[in-house]
């Protein structure tokens, strides 16, 4: 265990020294970081099987060379989760039985990864909106984590994810241009530009671990994010002729959400129940705790060659 005070920590986190070894942290550094950690990881880890439920649907893939470049994503995002993991093992992790011994329900990832993917129209959606995100939140820790080891790592993983989102853009676009295409275009961004304003987590007000900022593990706030991330994806779908619920206020500053939010979520249907109006936080976090449709099929195609191995050298 360390012995550095939590005075020494923050004096030297404060001149904008970097952490670079466990014993320059405290335990409450160490746990923030190790959560966040987690959390990058599982989600680089599920958007894998996500991505590929998609780009396996022949029927609605436009080429092969789609297919190629689906799976090179798909590469890109196993290789991000790697390198968290790994910094997760170099803190102590068990990082096998993190990923191959845990329950399906206690991955920490985003909800939109437990909602199919079913199409290329999705796929493509995803990579402008949910890779967007990842770019938004991984390029705040890039530029702002004290911890030094994750600020050098995440140099690769920001120019990939840049190229993820690039992606998204340029299918979008061409669908967008596509009368016959456009309406499917427009039913995924109904639900999926929601989806991803959740991915920020709760409002800065509600925010449970203000380590993160405490310690500088990253840069700014949920909402502060969420911001950031409206700034590019509204412009984006307005460029395209593509209707979302937010628009800049000029007197405000900022953009605003012209949606319920947060409200409540038909995962069957792929809908959100505006009609209903807004919903409460807590309600939100059921649904997350609870997870979603296809949490336990993603987890099960992470973990079957583990266990077929397991069962194999027990017999």
């Amino acid at each position: 265990m360390s012995a550095t005070t939590d005075e020494i920590l923050r004096a030297r986190i404060q001149s904008g020294r970097l952490v670079e070894h466990p014993d320059q942290a405290n335990e409450a550094y160490l746990k923030g970081l190790i959560r966040t950690l987690i959390v990058s990881a599982d989600t680089e880890l599920i958007s894998a099987p996500a991505y590929m439920r998609a780009a396996q649907n022949m029927a609605t893939l436009p080429s092969a060379n789609s297919l190629i470049s689906a799976l090179g994503i798909i590469q890109d995002e196993l290789g991000h989760a790697h390198i968290a993991y790994r910094m997760l093992r170099d803190l102590g992790v068990d990082t096998d039985a993190l990923i191959y011994e845990r329950a399906a329900r206690d991955f920490k990832y985003p909800y939109a990864f437990d909602v199919p993917l079913d199409t290329w129209t999705e796929l493509v959606v995803a990579n402008g909106f949910y890779d967007r995100a990842g770019f938004v939140l991984l390029g705040d820790i890039f530029h702002h984590t004290s911890y030094g080891p994750w600020k050098r790592a995440l140099a690769k993983v920001d120019r990939e994810e840049s190229f993820h989102l690039r992606h998204g853009e340029k299918w979008m676009r061409a669908m967008a241009q596509d009368p016959e295409k456009k309406p499917e275009l427009q039913r995924a961004v109904d639900w999926m530009f929601v989806m991803t304003l959740e991915w920020f987590g709760l409002p800065d007000e509600l925010k449970q671990h203000n380590d993160q900022l405490g310690y500088g593990l990253k840069g700014a706030s949920n909402d502060t994010l969420r911001q950031q991330w409206m700034a590019t994806a509204v412009p984006l779908c307005a460029s395209l002729g593509l209707t979302v619920p937010a628009h800049f206020d000029a007197e405000q500053n900022m953009y605003v959400i012209d949606c319920p939010f947060p409200m409540r979520f038909d995962d069957a249907q792929k809908r959100w129940a505006v009609e209903e109006g807004p919903i409460g936080w807590d309600e939100v976090l059921v649904r997350w705790k609870r997870r979603g449709p296809a949490n336990e099929e993603y987890v099960a195609s992470i973990q079957r060659g583990y266990r077929n191995l397991r069962q194999q050298l027990a017999a």
